[in-house]
């Protein structure tokens, strides 16, 4: 796996600057002009290095969950070590935003707690940046590899012009590797939090029910070598972990782009990622909430749904 190396990680130099946001087209200006350095070279890296060659990598090396164990609440804890690099509405530690998102959804959504569950937990899969992954392979908008990057993906003109599907005949035209209406299940997308928590939560066994279908579908595994006999696996689907494992595809849920991919059931998803995204987008503020004051609730959360010791 080559990996190009554009300089020093962006968030070595990162400069805390709170700025608040008072309407909702004040939040995500990726404008180039406007736009923080840091944030612009986070996608450059991003862009450079995501492809199907370096996502199969990623999925073999985190999948598995030998990484760390520890109890869901230290987790969110750890992400006060973490800014996020390619968030051009906020510089303050992670764990607040999961704060943040998870009162906006209790607030409306009183009666789901498995909602207001996601919403704390839904950016835990950045821990990987404390052991040692860049941000770049962590954070950020995701986008489908195998396939031609649509113009709705952030910084598209500038910044995949030494990423090699991108010139790749297999992987450039509009389905790639993918057949019509495949389904998002059986799409390997950019490697990030989201797909690292996602697997997490289905290797712990974490349950998240709600109104959901529970009946299991079968799917290619993204690690499947394209000339061998494909190896399957059964997931639930589940609402809660779609919100989880799809909120950072913006191309998808919020340009209505790749839709050419998605089957029924990532049509019938979509309104409750949507839902979600709302939370994880307009509670951002530089009003921080009292943490301490909210984590015995949160706590009961987590013991009932993601409870004790977790793999990682």
């Amino acid at each position: 796996m080559s990996v190009i190396n554009l300089g020093p990680d962006p968030y070595l130099d990162y400069q805390t600057n709170l700025i608040p946001k008072n309407k909702k087209e004040d939040y995500r200006n990726f404008e180039k002009e406007s736009v923080a350095d840091h944030v612009y070279n986070t996608y450059k890296l991003m862009h450079t290095n995501q492809n199907v060659d370096f996502v199969k990598r990623k999925h073999l090396e985190w999948s598995g969950c030998t990484h760390a164990e520890m109890p869901m609440m230290d987790a969110i804890m750890s992400l006060d070590q973490l800014v996020d690099e390619s968030d051009p509405d906020v510089d303050f530690p992670n764990s607040f935003h999961a704060f943040q998102t998870a009162e906006g959804v209790r607030k409306e959504h009183p009666d789901k707690d498995w909602f207001q569950l996601v919403g704390l937990i839904h950016d835990v899969g950045k821990v990987m940046a404390l052991w040692g992954e860049p941000q770049w392979a962590v954070v950020g908008d995701t986008f489908p590899v195998g396939c031609a990057f649509q113009d709705s993906i952030v910084f598209r003109d500038s910044t995949f012009k030494e990423n090699p599907d991108d010139k790749n005949p297999r992987y450039n035209s509009k389905y790639g590797i993918y057949k019509a209406n495949c389904g998002l299940d059986n799409v390997l997308l950019s490697w990030g939090h989201d797909e690292y928590l996602y697997r997490v939560l289905q290797f712990n066994k974490c349950s998240i029910p709600e109104e959901a279908s529970n009946r299991p579908r079968r799917v290619i595994l993204p690690w499947s070598r394209p000339d061998s006999v494909p190896r399957y696996v059964c997931v639930p689907s589940s609402q809660g972990l779609n919100m989880i494992r799809y909120h950072s595809f913006y191309p998808w849920h919020s340009q209505g782009d790749y839709m050419y991919l998605c089957d029924d059931k990532d049509l019938q998803m979509l309104p409750w990622v949507n839902e979600f995204n709302k939370f994880d987008l307009y509670t951002k503020a530089s009003e921080l909430p009292d943490v301490e004051k909210l984590r015995p609730y949160y706590q009961s959360l987590i013991d009932k749904y993601c409870p004790g010791v977790l793999k990682w």
